[in-house]
């Protein structure tokens, strides 16, 4: 086994074990640091297939952004020790078959698609393009793609902090 082979089954360890952690944990600040070792060990397999930028975005978007949005709001919101309720055997019933069948068809699509490796040239690029890429709204512009994380961003803030808020009735 080689080191890459080695790193690739380390993270897809890590990423299900703490997949599991962070979907049957009970205490929320226990359930966001699983999902930040989640987002980390997915950016370790973007560093591993070389796709340094999607890495980066993985790393400072999710793991840097979201999930520090949601610790901070749970921790601002004094709820740190409080649990949350135990789902009904009917969600757990649904749970389980949306998995099952959500597993199944992850399963089904990989081992019909016929991987193939393709040889491409490298792009011609310099900082001229990629600027003008960053700014543009066009087909391969960044801007519409950077304003929609900025409202996913807002969205995941005010989801923690509604999921945070403690109830007074």
């Amino acid at each position: 086994m080689t080191s890459n082979q080695f790193m690739f089954f380390l993270f897809a360890a890590i990423i299900v074990i703490f997949s599991i952690l962070t979907v049957t944990n009970r205490r929320i600040l226990r359930a966001a640091t699983f999902l930040l070792f989640v987002l980390v060990s997915t950016a370790g397999l973007y560093f591993m297939l070389r796709f340094n930028f999607l890495a980066a975005i993985q790393l400072t978007l999710y793991a840097g952004g979201i999930v520090v949005l949601i610790i901070f709001s749970i921790l601002l919101t004094s709820q740190i020790a409080e649990k949350l309720e135990q789902p009904h055997l009917m969600k757990k019933i649904f749970a389980a078959i949306t998995a099952i069948i959500g597993g199944s068809l992850c399963i089904y699509t990989i081992l019909l698609f016929d991987f193939k490796e393709k040889l491409m040239e490298a792009p011609n690029t310099n900082i001229e393009t990629v600027g003008n890429a960053l700014i543009s709204t066009g087909k391969y512009g960044y801007a519409l793609p950077f304003e929609v994380i900025s409202i996913l961003l807002l969205a995941a803030m005010i989801g923690s902090i509604i999921v945070a808020k403690k109830r007074k009735d």
